[in-house]
């Protein structure tokens, strides 16, 4: 798609295809080639006499959120040698410009790279792992748009459809559409003003001529302002995206809305189906769990800090076609950039390639809360993604895979009787199941894990190593 002068007849030619089209009246004009197979070879891709050289069929992926997103390649572990090895000429990489409108844009000025040692070492290194994984395991071009920012909020990122989708934000709907130019709620908002105007003229008249000063001015309609508000970063830098076709996006956000519990499920439910309203597409959404951060919580109850921000995030798995990422094993406690990007990328690829990719045997995700029973004085608690088995795990250290702890002892498990008191819980697994027990508990009805900011120590995993979410059966 692209712009030309009204009625200009527009030849599109790639891979033995011709398509025409001819530009509207406002210069527009989008032509739609046929689907065709993923491709390596070279080819030229022609717009009447502009030329484009080495143009690959793939696989396109969206990376975006905050600075974790962002992070580069030069600041993960063993930069050196990975930005050496980062030969990949059918990876393919862009980066979006650090800007924000108050109105949606329709172009962006971006060039296509191919990922080389040159190429690579300013990208985002979690982007690129998870587009390494899914390269070297599907052998197809894969395209990679980063368009993150650190230190944003999820609000910005979102459109004003999703805004509108989700009831909970009525609020912050009826404030972007006010401001949307052209929208019905603009208009009325505007001929408001105007006819506040005229009768404020009427009267101001009226006033002078009595030899007295007139009433303020009425004001004008509040502008949205900064890059923080509302649709202002999704206008410029996701807007122009569209509607190039994806296959799906990859997402690390949430510090920043760090505060909040239910109302950034309703802000994550809001950027997902308003994305997918925008590219009239249900693209694939994989995001990332924030990982562990500040001093361990040693307080059974925790719900400090980030534990209801990443029990939103963990709510989110109920949108279709999503998946999560779990880091609580890798984060580090005084630097909110944990430098292991390389196990967030192949976390998230674990996802695409299960769900977007054929491999729908591939263990693909730590074990998730599934259900809980009582049984006299102990819980028993099931999970989704037990893969070959549940086991308490080692620390991890740096890449080194998750090895099983010989104990067997499972940590920052709590349980809590109808008291509302929490205690640290002994547990146990057995099969498919973990045991909750605890000596000042007698008649257990909740159990809490992980669920703090930093939750030290808290080691359920997999038998591939992939580490369990946190998790809460009550609402108190």
């Amino acid at each position: 798609w692209g712009w030309a002068e009204a009625g200009e007849d527009i030849t599109v030619s790639f891979a033995g295809q011709s398509k025409l089209a001819k530009a509207e009246e406002d210069g527009t004009w989008m032509v739609k080639l046929d689907a065709m197979e993923a491709s390596a070879e070279a080819r030229a891709f022609t717009v009447n006499t502009v030329t484009f050289t080495n143009v690959v069929v793939g696989e396109v992926w969206l990376c975006s959120g905050q600075s974790n997103m962002e992070w580069p390649l030069t600041r993960a572990i063993n930069s050196k040698q990975e930005i050496a090895d980062a030969k990949y000429p059918l990876i393919r990489l862009v980066t979006t410009p650090r800007k924000h409108s108050a109105v949606p844009r329709q172009d962006l000025s971006l060039k296509w790279t191919s990922c080389t040692p040159a190429s690579i070492p300013n990208f985002s290194a979690v982007g690129y792992f998870f587009g390494r994984k899914l390269q070297q395991e599907l052998d197809v071009p894969i395209g990679l748009i980063n368009s993150s920012w650190g230190g944003t909020k999820v609000e910005p990122w979102t459109p004003p459809e999703g805004f509108r989708l989700v009831p909970e934000l009525k609020s912050i709907s009826d404030k972007v559409d006010v401001l949307l130019p052209g929208s019905e709620t603009a208009k009325l908002a505007n001929q408001k003003l105007i006819d506040a105007v005229k009768a404020w003229v009427t009267a101001a008249e009226a006033d002078v001529l009595a030899g007295k000063h007139p009433a303020a001015l009425p004001t004008a309609v509040e502008k949205l302002s900064g890059h923080q508000a509302a649709t202002m970063i999704y206008n410029e830098k996701i807007h122009p995206i569209v509607p190039y076709t994806l296959r799906g996006a990859i997402w690390y956000q949430g510090e920043s809305n760090g505060a909040e519990g239910m109302p950034y499920f309703h802000k994550k439910k809001a950027l997902i189906e308003g994305w997918r309203k925008v590219w009239d597409q249900d693209i694939a959404f994989y995001f990332v769990q924030l990982a562990d951060y500040r001093k361990p919580n040693t307080d059974p109850k925790g719900g400090d800090g980030w534990a209801k921000l990443r029990e939103a995030q963990r709510l989110t798995l109920t949108l279709p076609h999503t998946g999560m990422a779990v880091i609580t094993d890798i984060g580090n406690g005084g630097n909110i950039h944990p430098a292991n990007k390389q196990d967030v990328g192949h976390r998230l690829a674990l996802w695409a390639l299960a769900k977007d990719y054929g491999q729908s045997e591939l263990v693909h995700s730590g074990p998730l809360y599934k259900s809980h029973t009582v049984s006299s004085n102990e819980i028993h608690v099931a999970f989704n993604h037990i893969g070959s088995g549940l086991m308490a795990g080692i620390r991890k250290e740096g890449l080194e895979p998750t090895a099983e702890a010989p104990d067997g002892v499972l940590k920052h498990f709590a349980i809590a009787g109808a008291d509302k008191v929490w205690a640290w819980a002994d547990g146990s697994i057995e099969g498919d199941k973990v045991v909750l027990s605890a000596k000042t508990v007698d008649a257990p009805v909740a159990v809490r894990y992980a669920f703090a900011t930093n939750p030290s120590g808290a080691n359920l995993y997999n038998k591939e190593g992939l580490p369990a979410s946190p998790f809460r059966t009550d609402d108190w």
